[in-house]
């Protein structure tokens, strides 16, 4: 089934962004978007994976929001469409580990949602860190396009609308994308950013792009912890089931769903109870022992 047949979906361009850090996340090494990528699904899961597929990293793809905006769907259908994805291979829900800005640990909960749709092995493999960042295949290119705009410079564009005396030209921005890209590598949030860079400037402000890059540097964050051989080690990952969202496991959740979702009793990890003989028989050797005078030690006489 092809995604063109959903014409009736709402732009993703309108769609509410969740709280900075969390919502949809793209998962590492789709293959190109295609017109027949969820042609496996049945028609409703085919619509929400598609409309889920376009919007930006950051969305916010709970079930109340989806809801709001795919009015066809209520979120009791909503929540089985998302089961269903994630037993399809393309959705987990991972809690991740983060360094804030200031150094302190934090989880966060986010869904990875895949075009490409992935089995359990995959996704153990990702919650590891084992998966590429990238490795779609090479495209024809029949010319030359211009590179896109990295967040870093278009943070640093956006700083003369919210302060004027800091507007910086193009020249300015490309100079300082570097070390403003190493901010966000570092975690820094752009509200971060923004009030950093913006918040108790000097009543005279003689050369933006100079006095920009000086507070680049001087209130650049911490880093984050780094392994011996200087790599930046793979984040943190626990693994959540689709629909309660109880962590596991991932040999514990496959498809994402628990045991208990998917309508399986756990296993029953307590030993079986003693037969009633049996117990009053233990209590009474255990009085008898108790009422016997203790034996004298013949080294003591």
């Amino acid at each position: 089934m092809a995604t063109d047949d959903f014409n009736s979906t709402p732009s993703p361009a309108a769609h509410p962004m969740a709280s900075t850090g969390y919502g949809k996340r793209s998962a590492p090494a789709e293959l190109p978007r295609t017109a027949h990528d969820f042609a496996h699904l049945p028609r409703r899961e085919a619509s929400v994976a598609a409309y889920v597929d376009q919007l930006p990293d950051g969305a916010d793809i709970s079930v109340k929001t989806l809801a709001k905006v795919l009015p066809d769907y209520g979120q009791c259908a909503l929540r089985t469409a998302l089961r269903r994805l994630s037993e399809a291979g393309h959705l987990r829900r991972v809690a991740e580990h983060h360094w804030s800005t200031d150094g302190s640990p934090r989880w966060v909960t986010r869904t990875y949602f895949s075009r490409t749709a992935r089995d359990d092995a995959w996704w153990m493999a990702f919650r590891a860190g084992n998966v590429p960042d990238a490795e779609s295949p090479p495209q024809t290119r029949t010319a030359p396009e211009r590179a896109p705009r990295t967040e870093a410079y278009d943070q640093l564009a956006a700083l003369g609308r919210a302060e004027p005396r800091l507007t910086l030209s193009a020249g300015d921005c490309a100079s300082l994308e570097p070390l403003a890209a190493e901010w966000f590598t570092r975690g820094a949030t752009p509200a971060q950013f923004l009030h950093a860079l913006a918040d108790g400037l000097p009543p005279t402000l003689h050369h933006a792009g100079g006095f920009t890059r000086a507070r680049l540097i001087a209130k650049m964050p911490p880093p984050p912890p780094w392994e011996p051989d200087g790599t930046r080690p793979a984040p943190l990952r626990i693994l959540e089931c689709t629909v309660c969202r109880a962590p596991g496991r991932p040999e514990a959740l496959p498809g994402g769903i628990c045991a208990p979702c998917r309508g399986e009793s756990p296993p029953d990890r307590h030993p079986p109870a003693l037969p009633p003989a049996l117990v009053h028989a233990h209590a009474d050797e255990a009085r008898a022992a108790a009422a016997r005078p203790p034996e004298r030690n013949p080294a003591w006489s």
